[in-house]
C-alpha cells in the first residue's frame, strides 16, 4: 500500500510539473507573428489603435498593396456607427486610395471572416484574385483567427502579424492579472472553436 501510495506522488508531482511547463509555453503558443506578402491586409475588429497601427506599418512597409478594416456596422459611439468613424479615419490618410472599411455584422470571428470573404469580393478585388491574405490583430488572437479563417475560405492562404499590447497581453501571462484573464478567456475560446464552432455550418 505505501508502495502504491509512493507512485502516485510520483504521478501527480509529473503531471503538475508537465501542466506548469505547458502553462508557461501556452503563452507564446497563442501568439503567431509571422506576416508574409499578400494581396491585402484585413485589419480585424475588436480594437481600434494597436491593431489599425500594426496594419497601417505593414501597408507602409509594402506587404501588401491595399488594406481593409474591419468594423462593426451597428454599433453606435453618441450618435455615429463605429463603421462611420472607420471610414472618416481612413479617408483622413495620406494612403486612403490604399484603403477601405468593411462592415462587420457578426459577434464572432467566424461570422467575421464570412464578411470579411464578401468584402474582398466586392471592393474590386474578387476572391478569386485575392489568394494572399495577412491578418492584423491582437496578439493572443492570432493563432484562433487564422484557424478560423483558413477554415471559412480555403482557397486563400492566410498569414498573420500580431499586434502588441501590454496593457492587454503577455507571454508571460502569470504575472499580471489582466494577462491571466486575457490568457484563460482566449484558451476556453480557441477550444470552443476546435470543439463546437468548426464543425457547424
Amino acid at each position: 500500500m505505501p508502495k502504491l501510495r509512493g507512485n502516485g506522488l510520483r504521478w501527480t508531482l509529473l503531471f503538475v510539473i508537465l501542466g506548469l511547463l505547458l502553462g508557461r509555453q501556452a503563452g507564446s503558443w497563442l501568439v503567431v507573428d509571422r506576416p508574409q506578402p499578400a494581396d491585402a491586409i484585413v485589419v480585424l475588429a475588436g480594437e481600434t489603435e494597436q491593431r489599425p497601427a500594426k496594419g497601417l506599418q505593414l501597408l507602409a512597409q509594402g506587404l501588401a498593396p491595399r488594406l481593409v478594416l474591419d468594423a462593426p456596422g451597428g454599433n453606435h459611439v453618441y450618435r455615429w456607427s463605429q463603421l462611420e468613424l472607420a471610414r472618416q479615419y481612413l479617408s483622413s490618410l495620406p494612403a486612403a486610395p490604399q484603403l477601405a472599411a468593411c462592415p462587420i455584422a457578426g459577434l464572432s470571428t467566424r461570422d467575421e471572416a464570412r464578411d470579411v470573404a464578401g468584402c474582398l469580393a466586392v471592393s474590386g478585388a474578387h476572391e478569386a484574385q485575392v489568394r494572399r491574405v495577412l491578418l492584423v490583430t491582437s496578439d493572443y488572437h492570432t493563432r484562433r483567427a487564422l484557424a478560423i479563417f483558413r477554415h471559412q475560405m480555403p482557397a486563400v492562404e492566410f498569414s498573420a502579424a500580431a499586434a502588441y499590447d501590454p496593457a492587454q497581453y503577455g507571454i508571460q501571462w502569470w504575472r499580471h492579472r489582466q494577462w491571466a484573464k486575457t490568457f484563460f478567456d482566449e484558451c476556453v475560446r480557441l477550444l470552443w472553436w476546435y470543439g463546437v464552432d468548426r464543425w457547424r455550418r
